[in-house]
């Protein structure tokens, strides 16, 4: 493996050791949450505000996670054809700046009280991960959201669970003085948990069909839609073999 496939392992192994722990966390506490809203446990006073900054936790380490994903796209299809890759090492530049600008868009997100900022640097994060996301480099199924590959889209099943998330962050305040809110949470966190299942389906499904670096020219040769790949050309007669030729000698 080149450092430019094992840069390819920085956005699974930050899910799998990260994101998926802080989810169980998250929800294990949400419900602790709602049992001592409707009182039929009693909890410490901390919970409310635990399950609160695991959520955010979470939305901040699945947006990181998305970013090193695109961010890997770029790089790598640089690194392969610098010559072939559009706009050059100016575009990829450009690139660099919208990943910084939206990293920073969250860290902002963070640190905002008012209901308009919180609101405003939402968006603006999630709008940076879809302009990433619609360029040629980024690998999606389907941009058509009426047919079945795009719900089998392992990049716009990840931008909804990013909205999701993001909207929990930027709304907390507001969630925890509406009553209507709240079921809107809930409802919106049994959609994530739907969501994170179908990432880790999809997910484990492209770490299949994504070949390392030096691979890459003999896979994609191949005819996905036939699955069927070119059969090489039979090269000339290198001579007998050494037993075959030793025999011959003796003879």
């Amino acid at each position: 493996m080149t450092s430019v496939d094992w840069f390819s392992l920085l956005h699974p192994v930050l899910v799998i050791l990260f994101v998926y722990p802080v989810v169980g966390a998250t929800v294990r506490l949400g419900i602790l949450v709602r049992e001592k809203r409707l009182g039929i446990t009693q909890q410490p006073d901390t919970v409310p505000a635990e399950h609160s900054d695991h959520g955010r936790w979470l939305a901040s380490g699945v947006v990181v996670a998305v970013l090193i994903a695109l961010l890997y796209s770029f790089v790598s299809t640089f690194v392969a054809d610098a010559a072939a890759f559009a706009g050059g090492g100016g575009r990829l530049a450009q690139l660099l700046l919208a990943v910084g600008g939206t990293l920073l868009s969250l860290m902002t997100l963070w640190r905002v009280r008012r209901p308009l900022w919180r609101a405003c640097f939402a968006l603006l994060c999630w709008a940076g991960l879809l302009g990433l996301g619609s360029q040629p480099e980024i690998w999606r199924l389907s941009d058509n959201p009426l047919t079945g590959r795009f719900w089998a889209s392992h990049y716009w099943a990840g931008i909804l669970l990013t909205g999701l998330l993001l909207w929990t962050t930027a709304a907390r305040p507001e969630i925890q003085r509406s009553l209507r809110l709240r079921r809107l949470h809930v409802s919106a966190a049994v959609l994530i948990s739907l969501l994170l299942a179908v990432q880790a389906i999809t997910g484990s499904r492209d770490l299949l069909e994504i070949p390392l670096s030096w691979q890459k020219p003999a896979i994609y040769s191949c005819d996905f839609n036939a699955r069927r790949c070119p059969v090489p050309e039979p090269q000339g007669s290198a001579g007998p073999a050494p037993g075959v030729a030793i025999v011959a000698a003796l003879a």
